[in-house]
């Protein structure tokens, strides 16, 4: 869930070519199936219960607008976290955004719901998208937007082979690292944050 109590500023994340990908499974009796036609309620759910809308009627417009318009790519890249009682609790994709005229492989949308966290189901789900992303784009660098909202995925990104980029963007978000930093060590641990691209 974010946490609105942080100023809010972006930062960009990178998976570099090559980097390993941690194997974590998810809790026994939970699976992870792909989206299907009618499943967009259940995507604005999950994202509505972790603050990223209002509504879920604001999220289904959302993903309509977005992502239901290009058919067999929201099937075969929106992703979903499947509880046992058959429920869908977290959910994830990977896209893609432009920088110029280069279409660069992205992570959207990552989420799981309030009550099913603390299970490791994002850790592992986020370490099966990029294994899923190796079969769809190819072993390329990866990018990710995010912000200090959601300082506790970003330390599930870093296990999973991302690094935060210091000056770094792709398509056309922000990257305030240098603002967000002192925010993001007043909640994680400096062991944690060690996985900064170098300085130059």
């Amino acid at each position: 869930m974010l946490d609105k109590s942080l100023p809010y500023f972006d930062l960009i994340m990178r998976r570099k070519t090559g980097t390993p990908i941690p194997d974590v499974p998810l809790p026994p009796g939970y699976t992870f199936v792909n989206f299907q036609p009618g499943d967009e309620r259940a995507w604005a759910e999950v994202e509505t219960s972790v603050l990223e809308f209002d509504s879920v009627p604001e999220a289904q417009d959302y993903f309509a607008k977005h992502y239901l318009c290009y058919g067999d790519d929201a099937q075969r890249r929106v992703f979903f976290v499947q509880a046992p009682n058959g429920k869908k609790i977290g959910t994830a994709s990977i896209w893609w955004e432009y920088t110029g005229k280069r279409r660069v492989p992205s992570l959207h949308w990552i989420g799981v719901k309030p009550e099913y966290q603390g299970k490791a189901i994002g850790k592992a789900m986020v370490c099966r998208l990029m294994q899923e992303t190796l079969e769809i784009e190819g072993d390329i660098d990866v990018y990710l937007h995010t912000q200090t909202w959601s300082y506790k995925a970003i330390g599930v990104y870093l296990y999973a082979g991302f690094e935060l980029l210091r000056h770094e963007t792709f398509s056309r978000h922000k990257n305030s690292f240098e603002l967000a930093l002192p925010h993001l060590q007043t909640r994680m641990s400096e062991h944690t944050l060690a996985k900064v691209e170098p300085s130059e």
